[in-house]
């Protein structure tokens, strides 16, 4: 059963003016933190949320999710926040993260749920959606290209290899996790700062992504990435359900030409993409969050 509890610092009362919980879910071996919203017998929503990220990435779609009906649970991910944080790598391949999300739509009494994921969130979603098709009703996408889209893009790409060059370094042993440590984190602030449009994340809400970096550390995030290259590959390619990606088209990692070949990995797909914004489109374009709500009614 679902537990709720408090921890003042990342938990649900960061956005006290809403009516929001922190509840904690026992899934596939570890305990999840979500912050969960809406009525519990309304329509079922899960984010999820990517790197270095944590459920207050969505904290411009909750409130209007729940307005229009829906009842919406945003985890942190394992090894994030104030979810557990296994050790080694293998904790962290796919099928983990997936089952994670599997086994919380049904902690919430629910066979299937419509699901978005930005960013490594959306990997996991994507894997989800493929592995797991009955689990997802209407599926959307920001900024993270489907997983064959991705290797292929990869395997004939100078520009995207560049663009992924942190991928590689995160294989590195020991020395991806004392860089980012280091300097009160220098280098994690950094990343949100540079992979997003100026005045996206101001002073208190970097604090606040430091507070949840401090809860888990950054090993498992880390271990994310590395135990994405011992995943196995999903059993099929495309995606059956309604599927909606949203892309900005300024975002410096990814290569905006994966967001159309995404979509013809879908069999019932639409792309919205947002020139001018970054990786972080959610955030910087509130045009995603009424395209999302249009989408999954």
């Amino acid at each position: 059963m679902p537990v709720t509890t408090t921890h003042p610092d990342t938990d649900a009362s960061l956005l006290a003016e809403q009516d929001l919980e922190s509840t904690y879910y026992q899934v596939n071996g570890v305990r999840l933190h979500a912050v969960t919203a809406g009525d519990p017998d309304a329509p079922l929503v899960v984010l999820l949320h990517g790197h270095p990220d944590f459920w207050y990435g969505w904290r411009d779609q909750i409130g209007p999710l729940v307005d229009a009906g829906f009842r919406v649970v945003v985890p942190d991910q394992r090894g994030c926040n104030l979810s557990d944080a296994p050790e080694g790598i293998d904790p962290y391949r796919q099928e983990e993260l997936v089952a994670d999300v599997r086994e919380l739509i049904r902690s919430e009494g629910r066979q299937s749920a419509h699901v978005v994921g930005h960013d490594f969130g959306g990997f996991v979603a994507w894997n989800l959606a493929l592995r797991h098709p009955s689990a997802v009703d209407r599926f959307g996408i920001l900024n993270v290209p489907h997983p064959t889209v991705y290797r292929e893009t990869l395997r004939v790409s100078p520009g995207q290899v560049a663009r992924s060059w942190y991928v590689w370094f995160y294989q590195v042993p020991k020395l991806p996790e004392w860089l980012l440590e280091r300097n009160d984190m220098a280098n994690m602030v950094e990343s949100l700062e540079v992979t997003s449009n100026p005045g996206t994340f101001d002073e208190a809400t970097l604090d606040r992504y430091k507070a949840a970096w401090r809860h888990s550390g950054v090993v498992p995030r880390v271990n994310w990435y590395r135990g994405f290259r011992r995943s196995g590959r999903p059993p099929r390619s495309t995606v059956s359900q309604p599927t909606l990606i949203c892309w900005g088209e300024a975002d410096i990692a990814l290569l905006p030409s994966m967001a159309d070949e995404s979509v013809g990995y879908c069999e019932n797909g639409q792309l919205r993409t947002f020139r001018d914004a970054s990786h972080w489109v959610h955030h910087e374009r509130p045009e995603v969050t009424d395209e999302l709500l249009r989408h999954l009614q």
